[in-house]
């Protein structure tokens, strides 16, 4: 069987990765702990009015993104737990997070949206322990 250009790249990045001995132990979790959740004030000069004077607030533009990974299905675990971590900085709810995740089951399936919602749980519960 002729094998497509995505599946040499493919094999190309696995035998890469197991020429770093560090990358068998990666851990999202952990490389997701080395960035910590900035301040409130912090994403909304960078990601919300103070530069943009009636545009978008942050807690909107994360909820845009968190809704636009769970439609490409929850893939980058990270950026998901990242984005809602982020979110209830900035004051949204779980019920709003979870809103904006559950919207998005119409439109990218329940797979995806089952996924982001299990990731969500993850970092609101454990948000919860550490208070």
């Amino acid at each position: 069987m002729t094998k497509t250009p995505f599946d040499i790249m493919l094999e190309q990045a696995q035998a890469l990765t197991k020429g770093f001995p560090a990358m068998e132990a990666f851990s999202p979790k952990a490389f997701e702990a080395m960035w910590p959740t900035m301040p409130k004030d912090v994403m909304e000069m960078m990601f919300g009015n103070t530069l943009n004077d009636g545009g978008l607030d942050a807690k909107t533009r994360l909820m845009l993104t968190l809704a636009g990974m769970t439609m490409q299905g929850a893939q980058n675990e990270v950026g998901v737990r990242s984005s809602v971590r982020h979110l209830a900085e900035v004051g949204a709810s779980e019920k709003e997070i979870y809103e904006a995740i559950g919207m998005m089951s119409v439109f990218a399936g329940l797979p995806a949206s089952t996924r982001a919602m299990e990731l969500a749980r993850d970092v609101l519960e454990d948000g919860k322990a550490n208070e």
